[in-house]
């Protein structure tokens, strides 16, 4: 078997106009279409426009100063009425002014175990009256989560295949399954393949993933750290993978696949498959991965940073600022980038800020932002403000950000540190 796994980005996906970077998120942005009367129904068609324009491409990042600030004060009055496109809706609470965090930049390998397996397909079974699939006939459908089979638990596809070896009768299966958050029964009964003489449930499953990105932070207080700054989805079905336990290691970058218009570029990067972890993954939420890492690393890694004061949103300023990540090995520089825009955002989202690569270093190794880059720190006036996640296809110099707020939220780090301990880690 190979020892290593090359993976240059192993899940892409464009929609509305970017691509998220390493990996891939859904993302549903739904018009709100009011039946009341023409006129209200013209006012919230206007609004989603105005939302398409500051969340989904490079139209924000050429409209003039003036015009942006209509358009800033446009989207705070719609935000009154109703929940921003492509937002989160979440508890906000303010991360204390105290917080101090180390900068990553670091190029990580992320494995995880799916909790349950996942159905990723149909798989069409031989019989003497033709090909079916049982799972697609019994209404199970690609995305769901099987978690139960007859009550027995499925962790793994190695649990199915145990349990599907002593299975040599067509009798009906009741099987548990996770569909967007519900738990639902189906039945669901195996046939017989002609071809094996084996019971089959018909259906492509998966209980696995991995990949590469970037890290965004780490505490040296708690042993928390965040990364990536977005979902991670399955490569096939595009849901959200349901994460049992997982792990993060070293990765190295061998080359970078340069990104033109029309075609983002990749960091091309690979781990060993029996590296040695550097932290846990407990949680795979639409602003990233979170978890603990060991406690000895920062000793024996790369992060030489101190800590720095975060940003909230307030404080993210239109100018230059600097991007921490890897193009070669595991060697971590800064590269000039410009905050062109810091969307004001009343509900957690994963677009708050709009960047452009100016580092002429940077683009003329990658183009601009490539896949990998995802989690890359954003550092500005010294404090870590945000995180690269997105890049525009048709302007891969320029891309978003997510608000570091909105990661420390998911991290859980507003009240955990405490300002002596932070003051003895920054002198």
């Amino acid at each position: 078997m190979n020892k290593k796994n090359k993976l240059g980005v192993v899940f892409g996906w464009v929609l509305l106009g970017f691509l998220m970077i390493g990996f891939v998120t859904g993302i549903k942005a739904n018009l709100f279409v009011s039946q009341l009367s023409k006129h209200t129904e013209m006012i919230h068609a206007e609004r989603f426009q105005l939302r398409a324009e500051l969340t989904s491409g490079s139209p924000i990042a050429m409209l003039t100063k003036k015009k942006k600030l209509e358009a800033v004060h446009k989207w705070k009055e719609a935000e009154q009425n109703d929940t921003v496109a492509g937002s989160v809706s979440l508890p906000v609470l303010l991360p204390k002014k105290d917080l101090r965090l180390i900068p990553g930049g670091q190029s990580i390998g992320v494995q995880l175990n799916t909790k349950g397996v996942l159905v990723v397909g149909y798989h069409l079974v031989t019989t003497s009256k033709g090909e079916s699939s049982p799972g697609e006939s019994a209404g199970i459908r690609v995305g769901d989560v099987i978690t139960k089979i007859n009550g027995r638990q499925m962790g793994s596809i190695n649990d199915v295949r145990k349990f599907m070896t002593h299975m040599n009768q067509e009798k009906p299966l009741h099987v548990t399954l996770i569909r967007q958050r519900s738990t639902m029964e189906k039945k669901l009964t195996p046939i017989l393949d002609v071809a094996n003489q084996r019971c089959q449930l018909g259906l492509f499953i998966r209980d696995s993933a991995s990949g590469i990105g970037t890290m965004t932070f780490y505490d040296p207080i708690s042993g928390s750290y965040g990364a990536l700054g977005h979902v991670i989805a399955d490569r096939d079905t595009g849901q959200p993978i349901m994460v049992k336990n997982g792990r993060i290691v070293r990765s190295i970058v061998q080359a970078i696949d340069r990104g033109q218009e029309g075609k983002p570029g990749e960091k091309i990067a690979f781990f060993p498959e029996n590296a040695l972890s550097i932290g846990s993954v407990a949680k795979n939420t639409p602003f990233g991965i979170y978890g603990k890492m060991q406690k000895n690393y920062l000793t024996r890694s790369d992060m030489l940073q101190k800590a720095l004061p975060i940003a909230t949103a307030s404080q993210v300023q239109e100018g230059p600022a600097q991007i921490l990540t890897v193009l070669n090995g595991n060697k971590v520089e800064a590269f000039d980038i410009r905050i062109l825009n810091s969307i004001p955002q009343k509900h957690a989202a994963t677009k708050g800020l709009v960047l452009k690569i100016t580092d002429p270093k940077l683009l003329k190794a990658t183009g601009g932002i490539v896949q990998g880059m995802s989690g890359s720190p954003i550092i500005q006036n010294g404090r870590l403000v945000g995180a690269v996640t997105h890049v525009f296809v048709n302007d891969p110099t320029s891309g978003y950000g997510v608000h570091i707020e909105w990661m420390i939220n998911e991290a859980g780090l507003q009240d955990t540190q405490h300002s002596s301990l932070q003051k003895q880690i920054a002198s």
